[in-house]
């Protein structure tokens, strides 16, 4: 059986899907413009939350390549509330965030967007699970690694046989790989 990762490699982007903004390190964008709105609107659809939670939340989400500072996320929380999306009040000393009517007419006009953002969250929260400090170690290696394949796929160009024997040597790799991910090379 072949691994998520091997298999991922035969369409166009395969596991590099997402990651066009971890590649690029923390400066990346997650959200673009407008986004972080819709993300906080939607959070608040699923019940009321405070601050804290909602930066939390997000960074859960994204594997932790956002992180919301409370210096962008409290100023959009009053943005919100003086555009009427959002209601707050004092709860146990904290200021818990609600979506008004307004709000949930405002995630109607474009469901798709906000699809679009849980969706890119889920595939860098993927990349995420991989990228611990145990990883880290291997960096210098998992360069090389790239830097061959790339190489291999200058020297494949456009010949489908030469894609095809490509292919096999990196779905080969990444099974390997993933076997001993799994424990099955001893050890």
């Amino acid at each position: 059986m072949r691994s998520h990762w091997a298999r991922s490699f035969n369409s166009a982007w395969g596991p590099w899907a997402g990651f066009a903004g971890p590649a690029f390190g923390r400066q990346a964008r997650f959200f673009e413009f407008g986004e972080i709105r819709l993300a906080i609107l939607s959070l608040l659809q699923e019940g009321p939350k405070h601050g804290y939670q909602l930066m939390k939340e997000i960074m859960d989400r994204s594997g932790g390549f956002y992180k919301a500072s409370a210096g962008s996320m409290y100023p959009t929380l009053q943005q919100l509330e003086d555009e009427g999306l959002i209601e707050s009040e004092k709860v146990e000393g904290r200021r818990v965030y609600r979506l008004t009517v307004a709000g949930k007419a405002e995630l109607e006009k474009d469901p798709e967007a906000v699809r679009r953002i849980w969706e890119r969250a889920e595939s860098w929260e993927d990349w995420g699970q991989c990228m611990g400090p145990g990883a880290m170690v291997f960096a210098g290696s998992i360069a090389t690694v790239v830097k061959s394949v790339l190489r291999a796929a200058t020297w494949a160009g456009s010949s489908s046989t030469r894609q095809t024997q490509l292919h096999d040597i990196i779905n080969k790799f990444c099974n390997d790989l993933e076997d001993l991910a799994e424990g099955k090379h001893g050890r």
